[in-house]
């Protein structure tokens, strides 16, 4: 009997519980977990480098293929080796999950340009189909921007 009486007013307590507000607290709760030295070291990796990716392996020796896929893209893209540093999370397993609660990221791996979150192989293949990527890199004077090819031949 008590049972029915309640269950309405649960289902609908339910339905309009603010889902905002406990992502924000999660959120909350994972900046807490990552200590104030790991977050600072992380931090000072970003800014390391007008770009770093943190990935499983290296990139002579990716350790998965998300990685793989990410440093064949900026291989493509000529990303010169003295504008990229690359952080092999499986060495490091506060790294490893302390890059996660720093970016709010799930995956590995995290590409960042000029300090600043780009995403993962999902998004950095995304931006490299759309054009987008190699706009990123050029803006941020990580790559030249490629000439057209009728201005290629006019200067040759």
């Amino acid at each position: 009997m008590f049972r029915t009486a309640f269950r309405p007013s649960l289902t609908s307590l339910a339905r309009t519980a603010p889902t905002a507000a406990l992502q924000s607290t999660s959120a909350a709760v994972l900046r807490r977990l990552l200590s104030t030295e790991t977050r600072s070291q992380i931090q000072k990796a970003v800014e390391s480098s007008p770009l770093v990716l943190f990935m499983k392996g290296t990139p002579s020796l990716p350790e998965c293929g998300f990685s793989r896929a990410v440093v064949q893209v900026l291989d493509l893209h000529g990303v010169p080796a003295e504008k990229m540093k690359t952080f092999n999370v499986l060495v490091d397993s506060e790294l490893r999950s302390g890059i996660k609660e720093f970016s709010e990221w799930p995956t590995i791996p995290q590409l960042y340009v000029n300090s600043e979150f780009v995403g993962g192989c999902d998004i950095v293949l995304g931006m490299h189909q759309s054009g987008e990527l190699e706009d990123l890199l050029v803006k941020n004077n990580i790559i030249e921007a490629e000439l057209e090819p009728a201005v290629q031949a006019a200067s040759a």
